[in-house]
């Protein structure tokens, strides 16, 4: 979409060791250029690597080999404290579970990564914790407990909070599994629509063809490489 390059994966692989000291090889040729404003779609099988990938795009794991670009950085030489700082500063992740803290309200649920911030984020969290709710729906809801939520509302929860710190790119893991089909769809072209006012580049993972079909770019997890998909082919 012409915006600033993010991430690039070039010839990625990742092997893992088996207890017999024998490698087995999961990701075995990954190249993806993620640039702002992407909404890219990632579907395959249980067992295809998935997961693996979702780590290494979000700086929580290392390839075995290849090259991991990170705005214009080799990430495999990032610290872990780096590859945490970028993290928490430009990486917004949304999971099939909605981890919401127990015992907390919305509006606390959401301030959580920023109470790890610094100046004005940290000082007026609770107003922007605030307005990321009122963009997914549930500026009423700031002090309702997660378990008075609908499933639904529960995820827009999660994507507010992974929304808050205005993240480069925001990694969606089966962020529908959860749900039924129309609540899924709803939250999704939502997360959709909130990456693209704030200009993030949106990736989800996914096996739901729906899901898949919402997304610009599409690519099916198959023999540890990416193979690109028309919007029919996810139908």
């Amino acid at each position: 979409m012409g915006g600033a390059q993010l991430l690039m994966l070039e010839n990625v692989t990742r092997s893992v060791l088996l207890p017999d000291d024998s490698e087995l090889h999961i990701l075995t040729g990954i190249n993806l250029t993620v640039t702002e404003g992407d909404h890219i779609a990632i579907v395959g099988r249980s067992g295809t690597g998935k997961s693996m990938l979702l780590n290494i795009l979000g700086l929580l794991d290392r390839p075995t080999s290849g090259t991991l670009n990170w705005q214009g950085k080799d990430a495999t030489r990032l610290s872990a404290r780096r590859a945490a700082a970028a993290r928490g500063r430009d990486l917004g992740f949304v999971f099939q579970q909605f981890n919401l803290l127990p015992g907390r309200t919305a509006v606390e649920n959401v301030m959580a990564p920023l109470m790890y911030s610094s100046g004005r984020d940290f000082w007026q969290r609770r107003r922007l914790a605030s307005e990321a709710l009122d963009r997914v729906g549930l500026g009423a809801r700031l002090d309702s407990m997660p378990q008075t939520l609908s499933g639904g509302e529960q995820q827009r929860v999660a994507i507010a909070r992974a929304l808050v710190r205005r993240p480069r790119v925001v990694l969606a893991d089966e962020p529908t599994g959860a749900l039924d089909v129309g609540t899924g769809r709803a939250v999704m072209e939502l997360l959709d629509a909130a990456t693209v006012e704030s200009g993030a580049a949106l990736i989800t993972i996914t096996h739901d063809a729906n899901v898949a079909a919402l997304a610009r770019e599409r690519f099916r997890l198959e023999g540890g490489c990416l193979h690109p998909l028309s919007q029919e082919a996810v139908r």
